[in-house]
């Protein structure tokens, strides 16, 4: 819809009907005269459409994309293939524009979608109940502990250091607010130390956070972690990347009791950040736990099958002191994009897709770990994503690559200068720690490009 911007009659007739003789006199009541601003905005001349039109195009064509830069980031965001029809799907008018589905009678290919999508979620994640999603990855994981605290009436939960740093700030902010105390374990290498988290594990204690991969990208060893957790009958919540589940076990058969995920991998395009879609699966003894909603399938009076907004412990609903959370909404387009992805590239499809990004990834850092002066960070698996010691800092081997038109190694030793021996660049140790996310859309001439690039690298 455009924007149509009134005349000075229509301004003038408006504030006749309100009965003031100037806008600036139906502010004067409310907004002090000392922070008003006694002057024209300093902007330039209007444009006309064509004008602005290509002012937005010379723009946009200033920023770097992923459809002419190969993109080896990650950390949370990656560059996944979406198949055509996903957009097709989610820019019809009826889910586009579609407004919450509180009346069932009208809102039934809504309500439909969102269960479709939870059940998709359960079948991926082995897990029995799914909401109608989250606004992100982070804020799935928050609210998964805040779940945590809440079932178990314990005031300290512990979160692994290979969780997202962004993620752990995240979950800090939510539980500073509830004075919950959360403890961080640290890393052995590039894993989860089992020793500390069995130490840190008390009575205490509601629960481990653990990613899985983890940020770094590598596999944590999660039958021993969630038997020492279980041990103090804390509860295991695994934050994990949903295409990994193409090849990995669900969380669910290995014990987790949440399981929170970032879906953006799931046919949702790289867009600066959002909208994208937290996951938020767990157990059907957690249920009213729960935040947000749950869609249900139901019969009607004439036998007919149809779908109900079957739980909403959300402070719009229900008294406040009662509520599970005060998120009040949901990211439903998104999730609807994740569900027709899903729907399209099915089981043997997504299976696919995790093993190129696999068997792309392990070719990549072989061929990196042949550098002079590049080596792993670690030797535990790893899937798509994986890290580097670099000889040179982060910032040259960015500039580098950009010069090639490459995108890739983000810098995760600021967050983590341990793998660099405590300081970047001490004792001729290494100058960073790099890490590379290759999906199934890297080329193998993409990735030897990007490996003669590193090799440039001194």
């Amino acid at each position: 819809m455009r924007y149509v911007p009134i005349t000075q009659a229509d301004k003038a007739a408006m504030l006749r009907e309100i009965g003031v003789g100037s806008t600036e006199e139906l502010f004067a009541a409310n907004i002090p005269a000392e922070v008003r601003l006694n002057r024209p905005l300093n902007l330039p001349p209007a444009l006309t459409e064509m004008e602005l039109l290509a002012h937005l195009r010379e723009l946009a064509a200033q920023n770097a994309h992923t459809g002419e830069y190969a993109c080896f980031l990650g950390g949370g965001a990656y560059d996944h293939y979406v198949p055509a029809a996903v957009d097709a799907v989610i820019r019809r008018g009826e889910f586009l524009t579609a407004y919450t589905p509180y009346q069932p009678e009208i809102s039934q290919g809504v309500l439909q979608a969102i269960y479709e999508y939870q059940s998709l979620m359960c079948e991926l994640t082995g897990m029995d109940l799914s909401n109608a999603s989250m606004y992100d990855g982070a804020s799935a994981l928050a609210e998964a502990a805040g779940m945590v605290v809440n079932q178990t009436g314990r005031s300290k939960l512990l979160v692994a250091r290979s969780v997202s740093p962004l993620y752990r700030r995240v979950v800090q902010t939510y539980m500073h607010g509830i004075g919950v105390e959360l403890i961080e374990v640290p890393l052995d290498g590039v894993t989860l130390d089992l020793n500390r988290l069995e130490a840190l594990m008390t009575e205490e204690v509601g629960g481990l956070l653990l990613q899985m991969p983890n940020y770094l990208g590598y596999l944590e060893q999660v039958r021993e972690i969630e038997a020492l957790v279980h041990a103090k009958n804390g509860l295991f919540v695994v934050a994990v990347d949903p295409i990994s589940l193409g090849l990995l076990e669900a969380p669910g058969n290995y014990g987790a009791d949440i399981v929170v995920a970032e879906g953006q991998g799931l046919g949702v395009p790289l867009s600066y950040g959002g909208p994208y879609l937290g996951v938020l699966a767990t157990r059907d003894r957690f249920a009213r736990r729960m935040p947000g909603r749950i869609a249900g399938a139901t019969v009607d009076t004439r036998g007919q099958r149809g779908f109900v907004l079957t739980m909403q412990a959300r402070e719009q609903h229900i008294r406040r002191e009662k509520a599970t959370s005060n998120i009040c909404t949901n990211q439903a387009l998104i999730a609807l994009a994740a569900t027709v992805y899903l729907a399209l590239v099915g089981k043997e499809g997504l299976r696919e897709v995790a093993n190129l990004s696999l068997q792309k990834a392990h070719y990549a850092a072989q061929q990196i770990a042949r550098l002079p002066g590049w080596r792993l960070a670690g030797d535990a698996p790893f899937f798509k994503e994986f890290t580097v010691l670099a000889p040179a800092a982060a910032a040259e081997v960015s500039r580098r690559l950009v010069d090639r038109k490459i995108l890739g190694g983000l810098d995760v030793g600021a967050d983590y200068p341990e793998l660099l021996g405590g300081a970047a660049g001490s004792a001729g140790g290494p100058a960073a720690a790099l890490s590379f996310a290759v999906t199934e859309k890297r080329t193998r001439a993409e990735i030897d490009r990007l490996v003669a690039a590193l090799g440039e690298v001194k």
